[in-house]
């Protein structure tokens, strides 16, 4: 249960950190923050909640984390679904408080709330394919930087920074293309404010992920199983 727990609010925080800066800052040009801030703040909420909860529920934070920690060997099978629901709540509670906030605005819409889409909801127009390419790529490259970097043989103590630099060099990718997901939890939570378009498109940032996450794993495995 505390595992669970860990997982619920590293989720929250990392959709109030990550979306709220997409939510709040990035829409003001004078702030100076933009895609990059944006980028940076979703690297900053991972890197801050591996050394808050990383000792106690390894500090997953996505559904296609834990399931590419599966496919790598290192995660149980009998873990992946509570861990998938506290991260979906966590996400959900997240975007909760986001939505509470913007409507205390007189007059505020929610917008796209940092949904995520493609074709015509994609922030530069990228369709369906590139979607589906980037996100499957994207979380391929993520699952592997963190099973290398959580690795027996890796040096300790830095798998913090090298996860939130990956996380942060992914927003910087693809926030044109799909606005970034490589997080089903963190796309369920913002589609089920926004309804309509972002929940008719939900499908492709659940599908690709978990695809990218699990060839990570069988690959990561293949090449450095931590028994040997």
């Amino acid at each position: 249960m505390k595992k669970l727990v860990a997982e619920f609010f590293g989720t929250a925080w990392l959709v109030i950190g990550g979306c709220g800066s997409a939510v709040f800052a990035a829409a003001y040009p004078e702030l100076g923050i933009g895609f990059a801030g944006v980028a940076l703040a979703f690297g900053l909420t991972v890197l801050t909640m591996v050394y808050a909860i990383g000792h106690i529920s390894g500090c997953h934070l996505n559904p296609a984390v834990s399931i590419g920690l599966w496919a790598g060997g290192r995660f149980d099978a009998k873990d992946l679904i509570p861990y998938i629901i506290s991260q979906v709540l966590g996400a959900t509670f997240g975007a909760l408080i986001l939505y509470l906030i913007v409507s205390g605005k007189p007059g505020a819409e929610i917008g796209t709330f940092a949904a995520n889409g493609y074709g015509e909801h994609s922030p530069d127009g990228y369709g369906m394919v590139s979607g589906l390419i980037a996100e499957i790529v994207l979380t391929f490259f993520f699952l592997f930087v963190i099973l290398g970097a959580t690795h027996s043989k890796a040096p300790q103590g830095l798998a913090g920074v090298a996860i939130g630099l990956s996380l942060t060099l992914i927003h910087l990718i693809s926030i044109p293309i799909t606005n970034t997901s490589v997080n089903p939890a963190r796309s369920t939570s913002q589609a089920l404010f926004v309804g309509d378009w972002a929940l008719g498109q939900l499908w492709l940032f659940w599908v690709a992920p978990i695809i990218g996450a699990l060839i990570a794993g069988f690959v990561y495995k293949m090449l450095a199983p931590e028994n040997e």
